[in-house]
């Protein structure tokens, strides 16, 4: 007979801490999900759950909105399962989950539990809107191992939160902007000690015990000096042999002199051959197509996830799993390997500590895990590591604070 599932010490640390309009931050794979549950069943529905099952003496309905792929391959369903809810069967309350896209379709539920997986409400647009309807009517809370990578990342949650009337109240007490922009665009931030504050107030933070230890390893590249002295000195374009139009199209080929260069290719193959199952990190369809290129002139087995493919990881004893940064950082995991390799490193540090997140997990069989990123000394892959330094010292997540400083 299956053992009932416990809810552990630090798990039940950070329920005891719960309020209705917090933030759960977690690491990839630290059980928030479930502790969400335990919290909603227990603390806010009156429920028992150890040392047995009890039902609720004050019941709300249950909504989920969560990723696509999280709803279409039933992860809730079975973290629901010890409390006997389930989206697919009557149970004691009526329970829903969906993704994001659709979460305009909830804007008029009230006196309900919403559980709000993965950070999406960023910004003004459509989704925060609908949270907005959503919080003022219903308990809720949030679930993130990366709330934001600035402050502006938190203020639809300050705002539901009643700290700020709206985002312009937010902008006119703490956003310096940039007078010497084209575009609006954000200076830096005034009176932080107060957002410290309500950031502090609002987030519970679960520390799982680490049961891996995490190798990061810089791997050096090449770059081409000369031409990339050139695109800096003339703004020309070296492969359409033009000038550059603007300073958007002189990034790209900055990114593209830099994680184009053939030693990229060279080091990933020097690391297949003493790692069989690697998964690799790229953000751009010219690293793709270098990627599938090489798999394909070498016989590597590969597979893909991105925009287009979501292919499985084949069930052999080599491969390499080509994953794009926007659409596969997040939402799914991997115990049968150790080594991940950064083709690039992105400028979010959201999507960086996502990635890492896919095969640093609790169940993971094995004591090391190991990440390698390839880089170099060109202009680009500097800016980005102090990018990424700066927005983890915001995050104060040590582990990348350690890395890229």
């Amino acid at each position: 007979m299956e053992e009932k599932r416990r809810i552990k010490d630090y798990q039940l640390e950070a329920v005891n801490k719960l309020k209705n309009g917090n933030i759960l931050k977690g690491g990839t794979g630290s059980g928030k999900s479930f502790t969400s549950l335990y919290y909603y069943y227990v603390k806010v529905c009156g429920g028992e759950f150890e040392p047995d099952l009890k039902p609720m003496t004050n019941p709300r309905p249950l909504y989920i909105i969560t990723t696509p792929k999280k709803r279409d391959d039933l992860e809730w369903e079975s973290d629901m399962a010890p409390f006997l809810l389930s989206s697919k069967m009557e149970c004691q309350v009526p329970v829903t989950v969906d993704s994001w896209n659709n979460i305009k379709k909830y804007t008029n539920v009230s006196g309900a539990f919403f559980v709000l997986d993965e950070q999406r409400i960023i910004g003004s647009g459509t989704w925060v809107k609908a949270f907005y309807k959503i919080a003022r009517r219903n308990q809720w809370i949030l679930l993130t191992a990366t709330p934001g990578d600035t402050w502006s990342d938190y203020i639809p949650v300050f705002v539901a939160n009643g700290f700020y009337r709206n985002k312009t109240d937010f902008k006119e007490q703490h956003i310096i902007m940039n007078p010497f922009t084209r575009y609006p665009s954000i200076k830096g931030y005034f009176n932080q000690g107060k957002l410290q504050k309500y950031r502090k107030q609002i987030t519970v933070e679960m520390k799982a015990p680490e049961i891996a230890v995490l190798l990061h390893q810089d791997i050096r590249c090449d770059y081409d000096k000369e031409t990339e002295r050139e695109v800096l000195r003339h703004r020309w374009h070296p492969f359409e042999d033009r000038p550059l139009r603007d300073a958007t199209e002189m990034a790209v080929v900055m990114r593209r002199i830099a994680f184009g260069d053939i030693s990229r290719i060279e080091k990933v193959k020097e690391l297949h051959g003493v790692n069989p199952k690697i998964i690799i990190f790229y953000d751009y369809n010219f690293e793709l197509d270098m990627l599938i290129n090489m798999c394909e002139t070498e016989g590597y087995l590969y597979a893909q996830w991105n925009g287009h493919k979501h292919e499985p990881i084949p069930d052999t004893d080599e491969w390499l799993y080509l994953c794009q940064y926007t659409s596969a950082s997040e939402s799914w995991n991997c115990i049968i390997t150790d080594c991940m390799i950064f083709f690039n490193n992105s400028y979010s540090w959201k999507k960086m500590e996502q990635a890492v997140g896919r095969i640093k997990r609790l169940n993971t069989p094995f004591k090391e895990l190991h990440y390698y990123h390839l880089t170099s000394g060109s202009y680009i892959d500097k800016r980005i590591n102090q990018s990424l330094n700066i927005k983890g010292e915001f995050n104060d997540t040590r582990e990348f604070r350690r890395y890229f400083e």
